[in-house]
């Protein structure tokens, strides 16, 4: 039996975990995040769960169920507070440690377990030596999206949120923490700055906005971080934990800006928005985990995984988002996909963000495609694209094709027009498949002659009403 191809999104197209923290634990890689509700009014709505995948191959996700509820924190009884974006890191005693703050208090909660993917119990606050918890003591910064990293007794704990031109919040943090893994070994210092600090530091329009994450590879720190463009995770290296960052760059966009080998560097592919994930090793490969936006809205992101490489000098060259990163290369030019494997979708109408961003981004009306699914929150629906309306496209990459003379396509709704298929965002069609009005998912096909070698697949809608695009099968 042929293994399994490894897709973005790399959980199934009904789970939402955003905020992905991906560890190598006992041969499998483990992967905490925060919980997206489908159709959901506001971000991470659920529980913790959990997912892991055997080292050698990222097709092969197990659910290990809920790690944590809502519930389980004592500020939280009536969970009228969401849990918002959390670490793990295992302690000196070789346990389990979940790190995580709740959407409306300042403090950094603690939960422990004895192994990778099971029920976390709570433990306690990070405090100082008095018990005052951090983030309450006169002067504190607000504590958010705690990264962490144990290196031998103490625990590097990373915080922020700083939104651009507030002068409140001077950046990503900084705190030691002891062996108990709760009190301050050494106060918070800031490793990055925040906007309106940035002049002269190298950050400058990149600043960090939030979600810190920490790894080490070799002797240096690589800070991963949501820059205040919020698509884009960038990163700063450092030969020590709380000091002396240097700004790097940008290693992965959701909507796929400043890359120019295939379109010009400003132009979105996507419709991108917060982003938050980091970086690991796993079976000798170094992989960026991050998320992308559907359902039009802010509050249904779903995880993504990129290969990523280094350069000599310890720099990460910026990745392009595809279809196929945990496969760890091209997808087989043949058999049926489905369309919520599509990496870029835009239309006539460009726009960087997805909505819920403010005066940032339009709200994803009716001029705009998406990648959505039937049913309510936890039904196993397949995803699709919808609202395929004039000039929408939606592109998939990277087919190794060899010998593809026939492409179906599965599309249902209110539409009048056909399909182009090409294999690059501005290219000529190379073959164009009518469609028409249908309430339930129809098949069509159309002759087409793709070029052999790696490809990638765009499919652009013309014509009249919205088409809903199912999946697409090579031949």
């Amino acid at each position: 039996m042929a293994k399994k191809q490894g897709f973005n999104p790399y959980l199934p197209s009904w789970e939402y975990i955003p905020d992905g923290e991906p560890y190598v634990f006992e041969g499998r890689v483990y992967v905490y995040g925060s919980h997206d509700r489908f159709n959901g009014h506001a971000f991470c709505l659920n529980d913790y769960v959990c997912w892991s995948a055997p080292e050698d191959n990222l097709a092969d996700w197990r659910y290990e169920g809920v790690i944590y509820q809502t519930t389980d924190d004592p500020l939280n009884p009536d969970g009228s507070m969401c849990l918002y974006a959390p670490d793990v890191t295992v302690g000196p005693d070789g346990r389990y440690y979940l790190y995580y703050v709740l959407d409306k208090v300042p403090v950094v909660s603690v939960a422990v377990c004895d192994k990778p993917g099971g029920k976390y119990e709570f433990y306690g606050y990070v405090k100082y030596a008095d018990g005052t918890r951090l983030g309450e003591r006169d002067g504190d910064e607000p504590q958010f999206d705690p990264g962490v990293l144990t290196e031998g007794e103490n625990t590097y704990l990373y915080t922020g949120f700083c939104a651009y031109g507030d002068q409140s919040r001077h950046g990503a943090m900084a705190t030691v923490l002891g062996p108990d893994m709760l009190t301050i070994a050494e106060e918070p210092v800031f490793v990055a700055p925040s906007q309106p600090y940035s002049k002269g530091s190298g950050f400058e329009g990149y600043e960090f906005f939030e979600a810190p994450s920490i790894r080490k590879r070799g002797d240096t720190y690589y800070l991963i971080y949501s820059s205040i463009s919020m698509h884009e995770l960038c990163y700063a290296t450092s030969k020590h934990p709380t000091r002396g960052f240097t700004y790097q760059g940008v290693i992965v966009s959701n909507c796929d800006l400043h890359i120019n080998t295939y379109k010009p560097g400003d132009q979105p592919m996507y419709y991108g928005g917060n982003n938050h994930g980091s970086i690991t090793q796993i079976n000798g490969e170094w992989y960026i985990f991050y998320h992308r936006h559907t359902n039009g809205t802010a509050f249904c992101r779903q995880g993504c995984i990129e290969r990523i490489e280094f350069r000599g000098d310890g720099t990460i060259p910026q990745v392009e988002i595809t279809s196929c990163g945990p496969n760890g290369g091209p997808l087989e030019g043949r058999g049926e996909y489905p369309a919520y494997l599509a990496c870029h979708l835009f239309c006539k109408d460009q726009e960087m963000y997805t909505g819920g961003f403010g005066p940032m981004g339009a709200w994803m009306d009716s001029r705009f495609p998406k990648i959505t699914q039937d049913g309510r929150d936890g039904d196993e629906e397949t995803g699709y694209i919808a609202n395929m309306t004039d000039s929408a496209t939606a592109g998939f990459k990277y087919f190794a094709c060899g010998g593809v003379t026939r492409i179906k396509i599965k599309v249902r709704g209110y539409c009048q027009g056909a399909f182009e298929v090409k294999t690059s965002w501005d290219g000529p069609a190379l073959g164009r498949i009518p469609v028409g009005f249908t309430n339930v998912w129809k098949e069509y096909t159309t002759e087409v002659a793709i070029p052999d070698g790696i490809q990638a697949l765009y499919l652009t809608y013309t014509g009249h009403g919205g088409a809903s695009l199912a999946s697409f099968t090579l031949e």
